[in-house]
């Protein structure tokens, strides 16, 4: 398991994913998808937060104790955010351990949600306000040789309403970008999301 603490409370993991044997390759340079994908774990000041999680397979037992410690340092309920319905990962597990509450209706303070718009299916991005990092799901992802990129969804039907969605996004002041897919962006990250807006084909 890949983890990496970015500030005091934001920390990013990666952890392989069982089915990424399935997945269809990058269209736009023919290669398969990293094994691993990105989880976030924040220290809300109401909650425990985590994002897309998926226990690591083989360290399981080291990530609970980590993570139950955690949880009772803090005395704070953990909340479980997803991106997109199809990154459930291991939530279910981990609500039932702690719980927790998925998606709940009221979002932590500090943490603002961004609808992915454009396609008959739920995909949001998450904006955490203190660390200013945005967390993805598949409407940014990095190829292999090191580019962001947008990619649409493959449902989409409303391009104008996905390209208002990434203008909301580009207002933000965002320094880190926390993907799923490919290596996180954690400097300046405003400027290559920007750009890869503005190279978006999305119709």
């Amino acid at each position: 398991m890949d983890v990496r603490q970015l500030t005091p409370d934001l920390w990013y993991w990666k952890a392989p994913h069982p089915k990424w044997r399935e997945w269809p390759v990058d269209a736009r340079d023919g290669r398969a998808w990293p094994e691993r994908v990105g989880c976030v774990y924040f220290e809300a000041p109401e909650a425990v937060c985590l994002i897309d999680p998926l226990l690591p397979q083989g360290e399981e037992e080291s990530f609970l104790r980590h993570l139950d410690s955690d949880v009772e340092r803090l005395r704070r309920p953990l909340v479980i955010l997803l991106t997109a319905g199809w990154h459930r990962r291991s939530a279910d597990e981990l609500a039932r351990r702690y719980d927790a509450r998925i998606d709940p209706d009221r979002l932590p303070p500090g943490i603002a949600e961004i609808p992915i718009r454009g396609a008959d299916e739920r995909q949001v991005a998450y904006f955490i306000e203190g660390p200013r990092a945005l967390v993805v799901a598949e409407i940014f992802a990095v190829d292999s040789s090191g580019t962001l990129a947008v990619y649409p969804s493959p449902a989409l039907t409303r391009p104008d309403e996905l390209r208002a969605s990434l203008e909301q996004i580009e207002a933000l002041p965002v320094e880190r970008l926390l993907v799923s897919h490919g290596e996180p962006i954690l400097t300046h990250a405003r400027h290559a999301v920007s750009r890869a807006i503005a190279e978006a084909q999305l119709s």
